[in-house]
């Protein structure tokens, strides 16, 4: 079975007698095997790339997951942070800590609080953050202890 013919236009006789070059179906289809198999090694040897440049790079995480669950808290007390919450971050980020302090700001229930996030990646890059938010918890604080709110 020829697949492709070359046959020169001037040689009539030696198309009829079947003396043109041609590849046979099993040629092409080991050329498109090996094609493949290059094609597909290169893609691997990329993506194996892709991934160890990414490790290389410095993780940043902030203080988000913390504040989110400060943020769910109805109540706030001045001091650290709590070990519970610092428990539950290092839990969700291994080789990662975080600390901080909440102060109250203002008498009605207004409380600054400070985070520290910090750790080692896999690159042995230290990353800090910090970050400040405010929070405002109005039935908390040296107002409530007096019995004056709920």
């Amino acid at each position: 079975m020829k697949l492709i013919k070359h046959c020169k236009p001037s040689s009539d006789v030696a198309a009829q007698q079947g003396n043109c070059a041609a590849f046979s179906l099993l040629e092409v289809m080991i050329a498109v095997a090996i094609f493949f198999m290059a094609t597909f090694a290169i893609l691997n040897l990329v993506g194996s790339s892709v991934r160890a440049a990414r490790g290389l790079e410095p993780f940043n995480l902030d203080a988000s997951s913390v504040v989110a669950e400060l943020s769910l808290t109805n109540r706030l007390e001045e001091g650290e942070i709590p070990r519970e919450i610092i428990k539950h971050f290092e839990d969700m980020h291994p080789g990662y800590t975080c600390g901080g302090s909440i102060i109250e700001v203002r008498t009605n229930g207004l409380y600054q609080v400070e985070l520290l996030v910090g750790g080692v990646t896999a690159g042995k890059h230290v990353v800090a953050t910090t970050s400040k938010i405010l929070l405002f918890r109005p039935f908390t604080g040296a107002r409530n202890q007096g019995g004056t709110r709920p």
